[in-house]
């Protein structure tokens, strides 16, 4: 659907646009610029000439991989962007317009330095983090040889007073030999030092010692913050190791093992000034480093910004140069291959639109040669073009749904716009509820120029796109809550006092000893004090239930006063008469007569059993009515609407068939020069004849067709009635569940005489009333209603076999084309 300008017709949604089949000739020097143009019109819908071709055959195929290309650089800078947190920047930029060969360029030089900067960031990153876990490594296994050579050389001195006071016999002599052995023969220990992840470092421990059979010493410092691991470039909690061990054989292993966990080693001397000097050279070095990276990521984020400011632009650009080649590839060269041969479907309404668009592209390409522009007779089936706003778009969008109309049937959505949300408001009559229902989707009208422009999230965009529908819902409620005389389950006597009053003036509960009328009716809707009485529920279940079928009735009456429409519009005789005159009998003679009852049953305060009339009308017909007559003559015109109803059903069945046999045997023999127009019933026969020659007429196939629809409406009639009680139905629901929070949950709060429960029994009371009532109550009677509206009243008319319109437009494109 295409919202329709200012310089379109008036809007008619009864029928869908005139459209025409139309050549155009177009010399290839403006063709691209023609196409753009038309894009831009959006009123055309171009037909591919060139089917039995693959993509890669195509003409403009190199142009279309071009723009795939520039399409991928132009999602890679997206994808920079996203990671620096930059948004492309929606204001308008007063930069010239750029064409796509400048554009090409100017992608491949930014994708280079964009790859080139991530390269080197990368490697400085690496190289920063090598350099922090290095000097960790300084830091902690330097304070670890601090502290065990203080421990060594307080041992040594204890152990040399020790000596020299005791001179004991009970003196170790291991602790002597090792004091006063030869520095020479000590045994020289190396060492390993570096980080493991802290998760690893139990295992990475218990497999050094089984590896090494304990002959190795380890030393693990907890670093306390994590650290950003060189490889993964991720925050890994790790602990600094250092490892002691004798032989070369231990010290492979050792390395073998650090590399199988992932650790990583860095050099460490044990002299404690080099350490020092190291620990200042790393921080120096790193200090230089941070400068070097903040100053490549300040550089980075200027010209991912400067980006930014034209990324739109240029992704449209792509975008709307991708849909035109795809467009000039469905156009084919004519014998000189000086033009391009294109076909399409166009509202006539638009035709004058269309040429000046040709003209203009012609004089912007100073062309020699203009485009022509011809119509094209044809039997084809033109798509279908309604020409919506926003208020009926959301309408339309719910008849589509079910299924699009065919080229110029009556468009259900007319009706759609007061009948959906009317029987929406029936199952869903509370004036309370309609009100707040109203504000929720005011926000939404208010607002809507602002949320149009967001991404919302799915449940949020189908609300705002329904704001209209959901608007139209909430007005028919609180229309149908003052019929229904409900607000939150409560009466009010808005519209003046109530006709009932207590029979004795000392009487305190009414509800129970009973009322009498004291004055005139109440003006509108239900009286306020049946709501409460014992005889609430079943006059409010009478009168539901037999409005459900009243509004039932006429409902499907008016689907098939519309296949009338349908059937004149088309010139279909057959089914003006042998379709739509026996169905409006036979539903009348059923259920149009019990409407008629019911009718008159509520004029007259009859007592008559309507059950016990419609079964024995069908049973025993001839029969005395007794007190279940409502009017004279009763008796007899049962008897002519059961013989109406009898007579109907062959009425659809046998002529149908043989009329169109007849048409189609005079039609062959030349005698029907006219080409009758077809619907449905008539399987497109007119349509293949004309098309692929003259088909012999399947009689049988169509007497069954007609049969199986026959049976369809006979028992639809009453199954499609029978469903119309879903009105009732939920209704009720509806209004029991209102009672019930209100009477169950807010009154009885109200009773405890308590802040506390009182607080708590109004939350959960809008806690209630929210959820159930106005969220899934809403959606139960949204469903509901449009199961009525597909099934019960679209099927008496509308067949929904066409095809939608979908101009080339670049309006369409959307932000997750590529």
């Amino acid at each position: 659907m295409v919202d329709g300008g200012g310089c379109c017709p008036t809007m008619d949604l009864l029928r869908s646009e005139p459209m025409q089949l139309v050549q155009l000739i177009i010399p290839l020097e403006s063709a691209h610029r023609t196409v753009s143009y038309l894009g831009d019109l959006g009123l055309f819908q171009f037909k591919d000439l060139n089917v039995e071709k693959s993509p890669f055959q195509r003409t403009y195929a190199t142009q279309i991989k071009r723009c795939g290309e520039m399409a991928r650089k132009l999602r890679f800078l997206k994808e920079q962007m996203t990671k620096a947190g930059i948004t492309p920047s929606t204001r308008t930029t007063m930069c010239p317009n750029i064409n796509l060969d400048e554009l090409e360029v100017k992608l491949v030089v930014l994708e280079a330095d964009l790859a080139e900067m991530n390269t080197n960031t990368e490697k400085l990153q690496h190289s920063y983090n090598e350099l922090l876990e290095y000097k960790l490594v300084l830091q902690k296994a330097g304070e670890f040889f601090h502290s065990a050579q203080n421990s060594a050389t307080a041992q040594q001195k204890e152990l040399e007073e020790h000596m020299h006071a005791e001179r004991s016999i009970d003196s170790p002599l291991l602790l002597e030999q090792e004091a006063f052995a030869d520095p020479s023969k000590q045994v020289k220990l190396g060492f390993v030092s570096g980080l493991v992840a802290r998760e690893k470092s139990m295992a990475f421990e218990r497999f050094l010692f089984r590896a090494t059979r304990g002959n190795v010493f380890l030393k693990q410092v907890v670093v306390k913050n994590p650290v950003t691991d060189p490889l993964s470039g991720s925050e890994v909690e790790k602990n600094v190791f250092v490892i002691f061990y004798s032989g070369e054989r231990a010290k492979n292993k050792i390395l073998k093992i650090c590399d199988a966990f992932g650790a990583n080693r860095y050099p460490f001397t044990d002299d404690i000034g080099r350490q020092f000097e190291m620990i200042t050279e790393v921080s120096g070095k790193l200090s230089e480093l941070k400068t070097t990276v903040d100053i490549g990521q300040l550089h980075r984020a200027n010209l991912l910004q400067t980006i930014g400011y034209e990324f739109d632009q240029w992704n449209l650009l792509v975008k709307q140069e991708k849909f035109i080649f795809h467009t000039l590839n469905m156009l084919s060269f004519d014998v000189t291959k000086k033009c391009l041969v294109g076909e399409g479907w166009c509202p006539v309404y638009a035709t004058s639109q269309i040429q000046n668009a040709l003209h203009q592209a012609t004089l912007d390409g100073n062309s020699q040669v203009g485009a022509i522009f011809q119509v094209l007779h044809t039997t084809e089936l033109p798509p279908t073009y309604f020409r919506t706003n926003k208020f009926t778009s959301a309408f339309q969008e719910i008849v589509d749904a079910y299924g699009i109309a065919k080229y110029q049937e009556v468009n259900p959505a007319v009706f759609t716009v007061v009948t959906f949300p009317f029987l929406f408001a029936v199952m869903f009559g509370d004036w309370g509820h309609g009100i707040c229902l109203f504000l929720a989707t005011l926000y939404f009208i208010l607002q809507e120029r602002k949320l149009s422009g967001q991404k919302l999230g799915d449940i949020m965009e189908m609300t705002f796109g329904g704001r209209y529908i959901i608007m139209m819902m909430a007005l028919f409620s609180i229309y149908t809550g003052f019929i229904y005389n409900e607000f939150f389950s409560v009466p009010f006597e808005i519209f003046g006092q109530s006709a009932y009053g207590c029979h004795d003036p000392s009487c305190r509960d009414a509800t129970i000893t009973g009322l009498i009328k004291v004055r005139d009716a109440y003006p509108f809707g239900v009286d306020p004090k049946w709501h409460g009485s014992r005889s609430e529920l079943p006059f409010l279940n009478s009168l539901k239930m037999k409005m459900s079928i009243l509004l039932g009735v006429a409902q499907m009456n008016l689907g098939i006063i519309l296949s009338y429409f349908n059937a004149k519009f088309f010139q279909n005789n057959v089914n003006v008469w042998h379709q739509f005159v026996p169905q409006i009998i036979f539903l009348n003679s059923l259920f149009g007569y019990l409407s008629l009852l019911i009718i008159v049953k509520w004029c007259t305060g009859s007592q008559a059993d309507l059950y016990h009339v419609m079964i024995y009308m069908f049973l025993s017909p001839t029969d005395d009515l007794g007190e279940n007559q409502l009017f004279p003559g009763q008796k007899y015109l049962q008897l002519l609407f059961v013989s109406l109803a009898l007579v109907a059903v062959p009425w659809m069945l046998f002529p149908k068939p043989f009329l169109l046999k007849k048409q189609h045997e005079e039609r062959h023999r030349g005698q029907l020069y006219a080409m009758l127009e077809s619907t449905d019933d008539s399987f497109e026969l007119e349509t293949q004849d004309h098309s692929h020659g003259h088909e012999e007429f399947d009689f049988s196939e169509v007497f069954v067709h007609q049969l199986i629809h026959t049976i369809e409406f006979v028992l639809g009639a009453v199954s499609n009635t029978a469903s119309y009680l879903r009105l009732w139905a939920l209704s009720l629901a509806h209004s029991e569940l209102s009672s019930v929070f209100y009477d169950k949950v807010l009154l009885l709060a109200m009773g405890y005489n308590n802040l506390i429960v009182l607080i708590i029994g109004i939350v959960v009371f809008i806690f209630a009333t929210v959820g159930v009532l106005l969220v899934m109550e809403t959606l139960s009677a949204f469903l509901h209603a449009l199961r009525l509206h597909w099934v019960e009243f679209q099927n008496k008319f509308y067949e929904g076999d066409g095809y939608k319109f979908s101009p080339f437009s670049f309006c369409l494109i959307s932000e997750d084309d590529d």
